[in-house]
């Protein structure tokens, strides 16, 4: 089992990982024929500038899976819409196929699940036990 690493920032000490899952618009299987590989580059890229760490990416013709450590400040709502926004306008003006295909390359969906730390019923067998260890 490994050490949950965490960061802190000013007042703020944290570790927020989450799981991403995006497609692109119709489920089309366009990220293919280069598009992957660049997607891949940008989103590291893009993740670098504001501050994300890409801990895994994998890219499937039809859906993106990231695994993202997000200041809590930032929000994984602002990440995912920067990260959505700024591949989509680059992808289609480097891939002018991908606009003829696809009125908008992404959907405005996506699957997010926070990650990591210990369980749920470990970390509410420790908040409902604060009390109690308090008294003595």
């Amino acid at each position: 089992m490994s050490e949950i690493k965490y960061h802190s920032s000013h007042n703020i000490v944290y570790s927020c990982k989450y799981h991403i899952v995006f497609c692109p618009k119709y489920r089309r299987k366009v990220l293919v024929n280069g598009v992957d590989t660049r997607l891949k580059e940008l989103v590291k890229s893009i993740c670098e500038e504001i501050q994300v760490d890409v801990i895994e990416m994998e890219i499937m013709p039809d859906h993106v899976h990231l695994l993202l450590e997000v200041h809590p400040q930032f929000g994984i709502h602002k990440a995912v819409k920067t990260i959505k926004g700024k591949t989509s306008r680059i992808l289609r003006q480097e891939f002018p196929w991908l606009t003829t295909k696809l009125p908008s390359l992404w959907t405005n969906s996506y699957f997010c699940s926070t990650v990591g730390g210990a369980p749920l019923n470990i970390v509410k067998q420790y908040i409902e036990s604060q009390k109690t260890s308090q008294r003595k």
